[in-house]
């Protein structure tokens, strides 16, 4: 049975600006390519034929969409900087610690996309949305306590996967 998808207003998905944003921000870490990654997110949003199925909320599906966005913008500079090496290589060398810092967050971000729900929705929503925990849980109709064990669980899960990996 085919999926039904939901067309959005621009009006919900504009309430859902300042924390995508806010999510973006925490990928790239410039403000300047934040707004860039959140202005492309709901672009492709709003111009998407598939829409949103509504299988996750819709901060999580945009989400989704940001870090889509943010990894093809990380490959496509990758590839820039491959051709602009052969012709100025002092000017285009990142600090290995840059690097490392950029490998360690894309591991994190391919762990957390892993996680099963409701871990990777709370991890998200507590960490980039910055939610306390007691909102976390309304939206889920739970206890705060329930929230609470579910992010550090999540987080314990992201841990073990990350030292597994050899990455922590």
């Amino acid at each position: 049975m085919p999926k039904k998808y939901e067309p959005i207003s621009e009006q919900v998905l504009s309430a859902e600006y300042e924390a995508v944003y806010r999510y973006a921000l925490t990928l790239c870490r410039q403000e300047h390519e934040a707004q860039e990654i959140t202005q492309e997110t709901f672009l492709r949003a709003m111009s998407t034929k598939a829409g949103f199925a509504g299988e996750s909320s819709l901060y999580t599906w945009l989400c989704a969409i940001a870090k889509n966005v943010y990894f093809n913008r990380c490959r496509k500079k990758k590839r820039e900087v491959s051709l602009q090496e052969w012709e100025e290589p002092a000017a285009v060398m990142e600090t290995e610690q840059q690097l490392e810092e950029r490998d360690i967050s894309l591991a994190i971000h391919q762990v957390l996309h892993d996680l099963s729900e409701p871990y990777k929705e709370v991890f998200s929503l507590r960490v980039f949305g910055q939610l306390p925990y007691r909102e976390i849980a309304g939206l889920f109709g739970k206890t705060e306590s329930w929230a609470r064990v579910t992010y550090h669980r999540a987080r314990k899960m992201m841990e073990e996967t990350l030292r597994k990996d050899g990455i922590l």
